[in-house]
């Protein structure tokens, strides 16, 4: 039994590296290590956004070496910056896509009161402290998301014949959604700042997963002959997606 135990405890996954920072341009990056157990070699990538960095770290490589490889490797983080663009923080006066429309972040000097739009005017009024106004805003775009995905995935389930468990909100960079074998569909809260028919289409998309869990070509008919606005959502998905990743949240 102890060898056993031994041996098990000799498996077990090594802890997790800690995260470090860069400060390059002005500004400070979050670095995450990630360990890769068939990676070759160390590689460095801008998550995507640009608010951070994601290293690839492989079996036997220390903490210590990675981080060296960061700081080395500045000039190529320095060349990524600038094509990327700036950041979009939550704060008064700055400019956010709602549903695909730059609206301006307005701060209302009132301590109590919900987050507001004016459609006409493109604004977005959001009361209580300013220390408080990415919390608030950020709820406020949660929320929006949360209760548009919900009709949409409710409208493609029905056309579909087919229904889901519960929708859950994230924040992932890889990916916009996903739908589980369990029937558990899950979003990225940023679809609220892209254009209704790309939100529409992600949810066209994913609750056609529950019919078919894979990209055949069953799949996409389903997909097309309820959503015709499909090849352009993906489209503006590719040209678009990273600048909707750069409002830093």
């Amino acid at each position: 039994m102890i060898r056993l135990l031994a041996s098990l405890q000799g498996k077990a996954a090594p802890p997790p590296l800690e995260p470090s920072s860069l400060h390059v341009g002005g500004e400070m990056l979050r670095v995450v290590f990630r360990r890769h157990a068939t990676a070759r070699r160390l590689v460095l990538r801008l998550e995507p956004g640009g608010s951070g960095l994601v290293v690839t770290v492989p079996k036997g490589v220390s903490r210590a070496r990675a981080l060296d490889f960061v700081e080395r490797s500045g000039a190529w983080v320095a060349n990524q910056l600038r094509g990327r663009g700036q950041l979009i923080h939550l704060l008064p006066g700055q400019r956010l896509a709602l549903r695909g429309i730059d609206h301006e972040i307005r701060h209302v000097a009132s301590r109590r009161g919900l987050v507001t739009t004016d459609p006409l005017q493109r604004l977005i009024h959001v009361p209580g402290e300013v220390p408080h106004l990415k919390r608030r805003l950020l709820a406020f775009l949660k929320a929006e998301a949360r209760a548009e995905l919900i009709r949409a995935s409710s409208k493609y389930a029905g056309l579909m014949g087919v229904s889901f468990r519960k929708i859950t909100l994230r924040d992932q960079k890889s990916r916009w959604g996903s739908c589980s074998p369990s029937g558990e569909l899950s979003y990225s809260w940023r679809l609220i700042l892209t254009p209704d028919f790309v939100l529409d289409y992600v949810a066209a998309h994913e609750v056609a997963h529950l019919r078919h869990l894979n990209h055949g070509p069953r799949f996409w008919r389903l997909v097309l002959s309820h959503c015709p606005q499909a090849a352009e959502a993906r489209d503006w998905l590719r040209a678009n997606g990273q600048q909707v990743h750069r409002v830093v949240a």
